[in-house]
């Protein structure tokens, strides 16, 4: 018999868990007829997929090598499937977006509005991921966009640069330096009390490295793992942070004063995987997002890459 791509789904779960057990409960199904399966499929293909001979069921080499192919077969079946359900009018379809944390203060809003604007039928599913994340999950086309700053991507991957994202000191109305228009020189950083993103964010690595560059140890007193936590404790205190300055636009009780020298500004790209299906929806979600970047950003001194 040949392989059926059920075999390949059960491959892929016992491989994934390498254990017949946990594979048998994710796939509601028995562990006998789990271990049936596989092995109609072991006997398609000619050779053993599984070591089973250790506490842990590993892939044989022969299963190593199949592996890749099963998962790309899947793959090309689920776009297979979007692509029947897929509706070029627009009228329905589902949108799978990923965000780097960054972007849920300025971007993300915005972006979501016009979609359901224009296509009030696209269903979107937003994740909030890290970069590196963000990269792999595009690749297993468990994504359809992504949104993350410019830089080495994994192979495989097309990136379209949006525009540049610059970075400023931003404080609440009580802060000393609300009503400041100069530029502050980074080493009087060292005197203003600051609360910065945790170090697992790219954006507290970018801030991080500038400062190092100039040899600048600045004063931290909060350390947050949300953008959102952060201007709260901006607006309502003394304390000043380094943030994108588009987020302050809708957010009353917030200003920028510009650091000198800046931070590099950063480039944003949209993500998505060359060799996948184009959905009329990331279409449709790609245009808009060039659209709002040439409205929204261009007027506000941002350059636009693409």
């Amino acid at each position: 018999m040949a392989p059926e791509l059920r075999h390949l789904r059960y491959l892929l779960a016992v491989a994934e868990h390498g254990n017949f057990t946990r594979a048998a409960e994710e796939l509601h199904i028995s562990q006998p007829t789990l271990s049936q399966q596989i092995r109609q499929l072991e006997r398609a293909v000619g050779v053993p997929l599984l070591d089973r001979g250790g506490r842990t069921v590993r892939l044989t080499d022969a299963g190593a090598a199949y592996l890749p192919h099963a998962r790309r077969a899947l793959q090309d079946l689920a776009a297979a499937e979007r692509a029947v359900h897929d509706v070029t009018d627009l009228s329905r379809g589902t949108l799978r977006l990923a965000i780097t944390p960054t972007f849920t203060t300025y971007l993300v809003g915005p972006l979501t509005a016009l979609l359901h604007e224009r296509h009030p039928g696209i269903a979107l599913h937003l994740r909030e991921l890290p970069q590196d994340r963000i990269e792999p999950d595009l690749l297993a086309d468990e994504l359809d966009l992504g949104i993350a700053f410019h830089g080495p991507h994994l192979s495989g991957l097309s990136a379209t640069d949006l525009f540049t994202e610059s970075l400023s000191l931003v404080v609440g109305d009580l802060h000393p330096h609300a009503d400041r228009s100069a530029p502050l020189p980074l080493d009087e950083l060292a005197t203003t009390r600051l609360a910065l993103l945790s170090g697992d964010f790219a954006t507290r690595v970018h801030i991080d490295a500038h400062f190092a560059r100039h040899e600048v140890r600045p004063d931290v007193a909060v350390e947050a793992t949300s953008i959102n936590a952060l201007t709260e404790i901006v607006r309502h205190t003394r304390l000043a942070t380094v943030l994108p300055d588009a987020l302050t636009r809708d957010h009353p009780g917030l200003r920028t004063v510009p650091l000198e020298p800046a931070p590099p500004p950063r480039t944003v790209t949209l993500l998505r995987r060359e060799s996948g299906y184009r959905s009329a929806a990331a279409r449709a979600f790609t245009e808009l997002t060039h659209e709002w970047s040439r409205e929204q950003l261009l007027p506000h001194e941002h350059q636009l890459k693409g």
